[in-house]
């Protein structure tokens, strides 16, 4: 890519982030009530996409080949378990991701 067409790439992304990160505020200012489908998706979204992405991480898990699913199934606990203790994203999911890089990388290297 020439200079003049990362340039322009960069704009619009810089332009559609900006555009979407603002436009909620436009679209519902703090002096108006929010619509209730927007408070409902407000409560469910958040555990969707959360369910969501467990099933993404674990989608290409092969129970039936080594290592047999156990570093994501030991990082899984750990995840639930320290977030279920700590309340703590951070740590739990933080934690939860530098365990399964270890064992991945030491403990059962493929």
């Amino acid at each position: 890519m020439t200079i003049r067409q990362i340039l322009i790439t960069v704009s619009v992304i810089v332009f559609g982030t900006i555009l979407t990160r603002s436009l909620p505020f436009f679209i519902f200012p703090d002096s108006k009530e929010s619509p209730d489908y927007i408070k409902y998706l407000g409560q469910v979204l958040p555990y969707a996409i959360i369910g969501m992405l467990v099933v993404y991480c674990l989608k290409n898990v092969n129970l039936l080949n080594f290592p047999f699913g156990i570093p994501e199934g030991i990082a899984l606990i750990y995840v639930v378990l320290v977030h279920h203790r700590r309340h703590n994203l951070l740590l739990s999911i933080g934690g939860g991701t530098i365990l399964y890089m270890v064992m991945v990388q030491f403990l059962f290297p493929v």
